[in-house]
């Protein structure tokens, strides 16, 4: 087992915000986080590397509790790709080489160089890597943000709605670029997502968060439209189109705006 996620209890300003987290992902999976808005998704990411202390439970990888390392051991475990990049004057090498701080003690060797040279190419970023990211797309940038985090040699790959805000050909390319490193290098993924049909499309297994807690977790067989319904409010009906799952809303929202 990769990662081993027990009993996670989380309260913010005494509000509990996170419930009896449990789940386990092997290696080579991909794990998709669902729930409406506020169900806790993003706070559960930032507690399973220690950003956010639990106030309970534990995170287990590769049989070493999270909780109990330091700043750069758990960076060697976990790679974080939050929402969201600053962009600012570096470039895309150094950007990406920033990744491996937890593994530089005096100064930047030749194994740091040609790891950060192969996550480039991995990425398809050669032909930006002089170019600074505050001059990079959405799409670009998150592909940085991505290889800074691989070149961590992390065992777990957390993703924070790794898709937000990207047009649907970045979209594709993104995911199809986390499928590939997740199977390819037997790494673990987690990433939370809001759209249902794209999570079908490439995640192994999925967890829906309702109120702080698991409502349903599993594969396929666990989304369901009385899941649905029960976690967003909405009617859906589920067609199968060449052997994936899609989702389609039968609710009537018209109603509502006249």
């Amino acid at each position: 087992m990769n990662l081993q996620v027990n009993g996670i209890d989380f309260k913010y300003n005494g509000h509990a915000v996170l419930r009896d987290i449990d789940f386990q992902v092997e290696k080579g999976e991909l794990l998709a986080i669902l729930g409406p808005n506020g169900a806790g998704k993003t706070t559960l990411l930032k507690c399973l590397n220690a950003i956010h202390r639990p106030t309970s439970g534990s995170v287990i990888i590769s049989e070493q509790d999270v909780f109990k390392l330091n700043s750069d051991e758990i960076a060697k475990l976990l790679g974080y790709v939050p929402q969201r990049v600053e962009a600012a004057r570096l470039t895309v090498f150094d950007t990406i080489l920033m990744g491996r701080k937890p593994y530089i003690k005096w100064r930047v060797g030749d194994n740091d160089v040609r790891i950060v040279a192969s996550a480039i190419k991995m990425l398809s970023l050669q032909h930006l890597s002089l170019r600074c990211i505050d001059q990079l797309s959405g799409g670009e940038l998150q592909k940085v943000s991505i290889a800074r985090a691989l070149v961590q040699e992390p065992k777990v790959l957390l993703l924070d709605e790794p898709t937000s805000s990207l047009d649907l050909k970045n979209q594709l390319e993104i995911l199809h670029a986390i499928k590939n490193i997740v199977k390819g290098h037997s790494v673990t993924a987690v990433m939370t997502m809001h759209d249902l049909n794209t999570a079908l499309r490439f995640a192994d297994k999925y967890i829906f968060l309702k109120d702080g807690q698991i409502f349903a977790h599993g594969g396929q067989e666990c989304v369901t439209p009385n899941v649905i319904h029960a976690v967003y409010d909405v009617h859906v009906e589920i067609e199968y189109r060449n052997g994936t799952p899609v989702i389609f809303p039968v609710e009537d929202f018209s109603r509502s705006w006249t």
